[in-house]
């Protein structure tokens, strides 16, 4: 069970691998987020007496897993040899014939788990194939780091940079069924705005967003700022270094909390973490976290924005005296994400529900184009006060997937760009969710539905596969899980068709 963990004081321990302390506590300044070697995290377990290692990997679809050891399994070997697990139990992986897969932890990620009731060791594994002690080809973490390698490889740059804004709702409870004969989903959230007439024990403050109405109102209209705050302080805890959080846009809770960019393993580690720490803070307070995109009609989804750059040498390679700021090698990039976006949409956009969010009027980014502060276009270039801090923003995206997925295909798309000089157009700077139709038709678009995504994912492929960053067979795998989900929505029957079409 899950219960709040006082702060624990700090020391330092036997073993040796860079991880994140609880540094709010071990730490003067807080934003000082020490890598831990091996022998510090032996110092670690005896300091903090850890009972316990947690072993964690995120399968094909972005969810993640665990498998929990006693804390004798740390030992040097562990980090050669690793741990075996059943592949053939994880969706998308091994048959039951060749099941046998192997965790193989990275110290550099390791933290103190916050919410479990015995002091608890987490780390972040790659998954092996023992027969080879290679990376698995399904592996998102292993393709991830397999792009990062790919990246140096070119000689364009040393590092990409990413900084993802994951947006999700908070809701007091939530309930949900699709039987043969009952089918609904329900959310209850006191400040929504469809509770305005609604009568609660100890009565109606009438305070909540109304909709389209939650960006930045003050207390007690933004009735989740002490969580969102007890948020931040539990991910500064576990080493994610956070620059901001308020309410977003839509009613029933939607918030955003923002996190300091990282390079793409990295950052991708943080997300998966971010999202572990943000539904358990919300859970021991008695609420509950969705990052679905659309979890519900009538208000604005939850996106992610992704800002993207590249550096060589410490220097940042988006910046130059093109449109906004922006170097041409930035233009090639936004201009391969373009050019590839049907594909990408597929790891960007990878549910059914995502593309109930790309639908015009609520604030979705579905042209692909760009402008300096846009906000209607697929991708903005922020302003920045320094030419170091020169970016784009790829807006489409939403939280559903996994970065090491979403992070890798923006990016093999932008090397490609790079690559092949592919010019994006001239920006366009007009409000994008207001064109008249003859203009509106000249603007390609994202996908409107999962399988085209898939579809296009399946046609267009072979800049994934530049330096065997992916594989056919994790493509083909990846495709074939996904539709899966998509046949499945499609044979369900949906309350609207009751309204639309039962008295006909």
């Amino acid at each position: 069970m899950l219960t709040r963990k006082k702060s624990m004081d700090c020391k330092v321990g036997r073993l040796g691998m860079p991880i994140a302390l609880a540094v709010s506590d071990c730490y003067p300044n807080p934003k000082r987020f020490p890598l831990m070697s091996l022998e510090n995290v032996e110092k670690l377990v005896k300091d903090k007496k850890i009972e316990f290692v947690d072993l964690r990997f995120v399968d094909m679809r972005g969810v993640q897993q665990h498998v929990t050891f006693p804390v004798n399994i740390l030992e040097p070997s562990l980090f050669k040899d690793g741990k075996m697990f059943d592949g053939s139990s994880i969706a998308g992986w091994k048959g039951i014939n060749e099941s046998d897969m192997v965790l193989l932890p990275d110290a550099n990620t390791a933290y103190l788990d916050p919410f479990y009731a015995d002091p608890t060791l987490v780390m972040t594994c790659d998954i092996l194939d023992p027969a080879t002690m290679q990376s698995y080809v399904r592996d998102p973490r292993g393709i991830a780091k397999r792009a990062e390698i790919y990246l140096n490889s070119l000689g364009i740059a040393d590092q990409a940079f990413f900084g993802p804004e994951p947006e999700f709702f908070i809701f007091d409870s939530v309930r949900f069924a699709n039987d043969m004969g009952h089918a609904f989903f329900q959310i209850a959230s006191e400040e929504a705005a469809w509770n305005t007439g609604a009568e609660f024990e100890g009565g109606n403050g009438g305070y909540r967003p109304a909709v389209k109405g939650g960006y930045f109102p003050v207390p007690p209209t933004d009735s989740l700022h002490d969580l969102r705050a007890e948020m931040v302080k539990t991910l500064e805890q576990v080493g994610i270094e956070t620059e901001v959080h308020h309410h977003e846009v839509a009613t029933a809770g939607q918030c955003e909390i923002g996190t300091k960019f990282n390079s793409l393993v990295k950052k991708a580690d943080q997300l998966m973490t971010m999202k572990y720490i943000l539904k358990n803070v919300a859970y021991r307070n008695g609420k509950t976290v969705t990052f679905m995109p659309k979890p519900m009609v009538g208000d604005n989804g939850s996106g992610m924005h992704v800002h993207q750059s590249l550096s060589k040498g410490g220097v940042n390679l988006f910046s130059g005296d093109d449109h906004a700021g922006l170097s041409q090698l930035a233009l090639y990039y936004i201009g391969g994400i373009f050019k590839h976006a049907h594909a990408i949409n597929a790891f960007s956009n990878s549910g059914t529900n995502s593309y109930k969010r790309l639908v015009p009027g609520f604030e979705a980014p579905v042209m692909l184009a760009y402008s300096a502060r846009n906000r209607s276009a697929s991708c903005r270039i922020p302003w920045v006060s320094s030419p170091k801090a020169r970016r784009i923003e790829m807006r489409f995206p939403d939280p559903l997937q996994s970065g090491y997925l979403t992070f890798t295909a923006l990016m093999m798309a932008g090397l490609d760009g790079i690559k092949n000089k592919i010019h994006p157009g001239p920006p366009n700077d007009k409000d994008l969710y207001h064109l008249p139709p003859e203009e509106e038709k000249l603007i390609p678009q994202v996908c409107s539905s999962l399988d085209q995504a898939l579809e296009a994912l399946d046609k267009d492929r072979d800049f994934l596969k530049a330096g065997g960053v992916m594989s056919d067979d994790f493509i083909d795998g990846y495709i074939a899980l996904k539709m899966q989900e998509v046949t499945q929505f499609r044979a369900a029957t949906h309350p609207l068709e009751y309204q639309m079409y039962y008295a006909n």
